[in-house]
């Protein structure tokens, strides 16, 4: 007798803990709660990304002036080209026959009748 009361208990609890488990699986399978966890994960995605370029940002920067340091560049200042570089770039529109279209013979309008 005590046995059969064992066994029908067992049976019950692992009847009661597996009906609670598919409940949850089927509750993480309805599309709210998968269109819930694709967005988490996309936040999750952008925020390491941008975590990604952050740290790219400024190895890029801290090597830049590692490079610069090493070979005796100045600091120039922000969006422009260092001195000696502005003065070659400068010198080669200068010379050029069209600085906008350099020595081509193409004609740029398109509207153009061929």
């Amino acid at each position: 007798m005590f046995r059969r009361t064992f066994w029908f208990t067992a049976g019950a609890a692992a009847g009661v803990w597996a009906t609670t488990k598919v409940n949850r699986k089927i509750q993480q399978l309805t599309p709210e709660s998968l269109a819930a966890q694709a967005a988490n994960k996309a936040v999750e995605a952008g925020h390491r990304l941008k975590d990604f370029a952050l740290d790219v940002r400024h190895n890029m920067a801290q090597r830049e002036s590692e490079l610069g340091e090493a070979l005796g560049i100045g600091e120039a200042a922000p969006g422009q080209l260092p001195a000696a570089q502005r003065v070659i770039a400068l010198d080669h529109v200068k010379h050029s026959k069209n600085p906008t279209f350099g020595y081509t013979s193409y004609s740029y309008n398109r509207n153009e009748d061929h």
